[in-house]
């Protein structure tokens, strides 16, 4: 069956790498604007050959790791204590569910009033946006804590923490991973509209100064670039997930099909 998914998957790119030769070259639309598959493939390997390109693309992962790692960090803990502490979920759900909605992008004015250009702008509205990702799956996994399960470490004398960590933890762990896989997509996603808008430098400023300079192919070259980042970062997040949960029914059956 994965071989059967991995052929349709290849057939597929194959048929949208082709469309994306013919399109241009029939004048559907004009190379100016769209320039075919083969000349992105060599603005490709041309950018593969430059130093800026590989120092671009270590700002865009730095800003991506760090901002990821922030968010997750700060996520758990503060998901954990909202939960483990009475009272505190119910006096802090308005704020949350008002701070929440709020549109990353829509900070970068004071990102770049505090920051300017530098990484401390992205890491705001990276974190921002993938903390909610994570503090949100982890108070739905804290709701669904088996009660008995939890009477029954209360009944044995297992203080708070203990019970955190023997209860609370795993049955909150699968909603923790999607959590953090959802994060690190919002995270590429908030580092490289960061780069482009406020000029922070990465692949995001790249891609403004190749648009700006109208070399096209280099533009998009750059753009499947950022695409390939989202899913090796997709894959990655996938292959962490299904390690850390090897124990949990879900992995087990996807396993077994």
């Amino acid at each position: 069956m994965r071989g059967l998914n991995t052929a349709l998957g290849a057939a597929g790119l194959a048929a949208f790498l082709a469309l994306g030769e013919v399109v241009p070259r029939v004048g559907i639309v004009k190379e100016a604007y769209f320039p075919p598959t083969s000349r992105i493939a060599s603005a490709f390997w041309d950018e593969l050959q430059d130093g800026a390109f590989w120092s671009a693309l270590d700002d865009t992962l730095t800003g991506w790791a760090l901002g990821l790692a922030i968010a997750v960090g700060a996520g758990i803990v503060v998901g954990v204590l909202l939960s483990v502490v009475p009272y505190l979920r119910e006096a802090t759900a308005s704020t949350i569910e008002f701070l929440r909605p709020i549109p990353s992008v829509a900070l970068i004015p004071l990102a770049v009033l505090l920051y300017g250009t530098e990484l401390r702008s992205v890491l705001l509205l990276v974190v921002y946006a993938s903390f909610w990702q994570i503090l949100i799956q982890v108070l739905y996994g804290v709701q669904d804590v088996d009660p008995v399960a939890e009477e029954t470490a209360r009944s044995y004398g297992l203080g708070t923490w203990a019970r955190v960590r023997h209860v609370l933890w795993p049955s909150a762990l699968p909603y923790v991973m999607t959590g953090v896989r959802l994060a690190a997509a919002v995270a590429l996603i908030l580092t490289i509209t960061a780069e482009l808008v406020i000029g922070a430098p990465g692949l995001g400023a790249t891609i403004m100064v190749a648009q700006t300079s109208q070399a096209v192919p280099e533009m998009y070259a750059l753009i499947v670039v950022t695409g390939l980042l989202g899913l090796l970062i997709n894959v990655g997040a996938r292959t962490v997930e299904r390690r850390a949960l090897a124990w949990h029914q879900s992995v087990r059956g996807e396993v077994a099909v």
